[in-house]
């Protein structure tokens, strides 16, 4: 297991807890984690070489979320709630150590503002994309290997992972943001898909933004879940 193995499967038993760690699912969350990171790195040989000559590794690993939970500021570019801003904190933490390469996000207040915690925690500039043209965007990507954070929106991007060869897994809806793809691209095989859960669990006809602003729950304190998606 590498250095960023432990590091993920770390932090993962401190978000989640030891013993909801110990649970088939969750554990399997955390390895999804851990390995994703590492299945993009490129070997090291015990053997020294030019470095000229290795070949690079071509493996792309793209995470996909909704903006988090947007404020109703009457607007239609209103910035993030204080629901959003708790679930940013939660998906900065649970991305630590995926060994983000690149951050791309809509030219949207929800988007960037979803976006840039995380692109700066991990020392990248974030980079902006046509929503419109998901088929182009979807080929870049795939065509830049690293480790991609995309952040989108509901109608966007399940079709953004399935442009990306990954499962869409159905429509995003209203109220739901907790929905986190992993699609991971190597050469000469399949797309793998994961669909994963994080933060305040999405149930239908509840909406979290409410209930945050309520309470007066700020973002520092929230306590982050991860679950395997369905």
């Amino acid at each position: 297991m590498t250095l960023s193995s432990v590091r993920a499967l770390a932090l993962a038993s401190r978000v989640i807890g030891p013993s909801a760690l110990r649970s088939a699912g969750l554990l399997a969350v955390a390895v999804l984690l851990a390995v994703a990171p590492a299945a993009a790195a490129t070997p090291v040989s015990s053997q020294p070489q030019d470095s000229s000559s290795q070949p690079q590794d071509s493996t792309v690993v793209v995470y996909l979320v909704r903006h988090a939970e947007k404020a109703d500021d009457g607007t239609d570019d209103p910035p993030l709630a204080v629901a959003g801003q708790i679930r940013v904190q939660i998906l900065r933490a649970l991305l630590a150590d995926a060994d983000l390469t690149h951050v791309h996000t809509t030219d949207w207040k929800r988007t960037r503002q979803t976006g840039l915690p995380i692109a700066e925690a991990v020392g990248v500039e974030p980079v902006l994309y046509d929503a419109r043209d998901l088929d182009g965007v979807a080929a870049e990507i795939a065509a830049t290997p690293g480790r991609h954070l995309v952040v989108g929106h509901s109608n966007t991007t399940p079709q953004l992972a399935a442009a990306l060869g990954g499962d869409p897994s159905g429509p995003i809806q209203e109220l739901e943001y907790d929905r986190l793809y992993v699609v991971t691209i190597v050469p000469a095989r399949p797309p793998l898909t994961t669909l994963l859960r994080f933060g305040e669990p999405f149930v239908a006809g509840e909406d979290f933004s409410l209930r945050a602003t309520r309470e007066l729950v700020r973002p520092t304190t929230a306590t982050a879940f991860v679950r395997p998606g369905n």
